[in-house]
């Protein structure tokens, strides 16, 4: 049988051939399919992908920011995970151009991040984000309601459920949708995911609408095949299938050459997911009891990161 990478590899050579389109908002060029999905059996192996090395430190703390709720990049600084300091950073470029704050280099804004929990309350949060969507969406009512609490609560009950599904697309604060001056200022990329247990085991498929194949997508795997063995373990059961769904599936341009390099490379053998400690519920999860064991991929492969869509004032205003 062909290695479970292979799936990504091909979803890289389909895409290298896709249609040229250009991101209104800054020229960017990237080359783009449309409807994918790929499979992963999570009793083989933990699809951390082998052909370049994936920032486990980075998925493992996005993912914890994410499960706990928090909306605030301090937390992901603090443990030097710097996935996400473009989005606040540009907004406080914005306060600066309006002179409502003094210029800061991106580094200078960082180290205020960390180092200065005003500065970091001021301009460190990312309002209606992923952490805040999955466990205190915002009702019409004032409540927050824990979405994710919810599918896990709903799940122990009835393990036949068919509606345990997480979304993070709320239209009251998406593009020209939203009220002027309220909309998000980032794009909510994985937008959905819907659990479900099969043979005894917690099958997870995530929808993500738009995915950026070389730099994103391997962390999106080992970020949501981590979800689904927590959400597994919390339920006492073992993790099936977790399968991943693409809408918009695109290259960039200056990752051409970069995703080539990948394409020479043969896939070596996936690791192994461990929990060091027993946990049985969201709040008593911690990312110190996660080790991933047997990890030798081939080297990382640099390219940078493209801060693209998402919300475009002369679109969306």
């Amino acid at each position: 049988m062909a290695h479970p990478e292979e799936q990504y590899l091909q979803l890289l050579r389909d895409t290298l051939a896709g249609e040229a389109q250009t991101d209104k908002g800054t020229g960017v060029i990237t080359y783009s399919v449309f409807g994918r999905q790929i499979r992963f059996d999570l009793s083989e192996g933990f699809p951390m992908l082998t052909t370049k090395k994936v920032y486990w430190n980075g998925v493992l703390h996005e993912l914890y920011w994410f499960l706990s709720g928090q909306s605030n990049i301090k937390y992901l600084v603090d443990n030097n995970v710097h996935i996400w300091d473009d989005y606040p950073y540009k907004i406080y470029m914005e306060k600066v151009a309006r002179g409502e704050e003094e210029e800061l280099t991106k580094e200078a804004f960082v180290s205020n991040i960390a180092n200065d929990k005003s500065f970091a309350l001021s301009h460190g949060e990312l309002p209606h984000i992923y952490g805040e969507l999955w466990r205190r969406w915002p009702a019409k009512d004032g409540r927050a309601v824990d979405q994710l609490g919810w599918v896990i609560d709903e799940l122990r009950k009835d393990p036949d459920a068919h509606n345990t599904l997480v979304t993070s697309w709320n239209p009251e604060y998406l593009y020209s949708m939203a009220k002027p001056g309220e909309g998000a200022r980032f794009p909510i990329c994985h937008n959905m995911y819907q659990v479900n247990i099969k043979n005894g085991k917690v099958c997870l498929q995530l929808y993500q609408r738009s995915a950026d194949v070389f730099l994103g997508v391997p962390f999106n795997i080992a970020s949501y095949a981590l979800l689904t063995a927590i959400i597994a373990k919390i339920l006492g059961r073992e993790p099936g299938e977790f399968i991943h769904t693409f809408g918009d599936l695109h290259i960039y341009e200056n990752h051409i050459e970069a995703a080539k390099e990948q394409l020479t490379r043969d896939p070596k053998n996936f690791p192994t997911l461990k929990f060091s400690e027993e946990f049985n519920s969201l709040d008593s999860f911690k990312p110190s009891m996660v080790n991933i064991e047997g990890y030798d991929p081939h080297a990382g492969i640099k390219a940078e990161l493209t801060v693209a869509g998402g919300y475009n004032k002369n679109l969306h205003s």
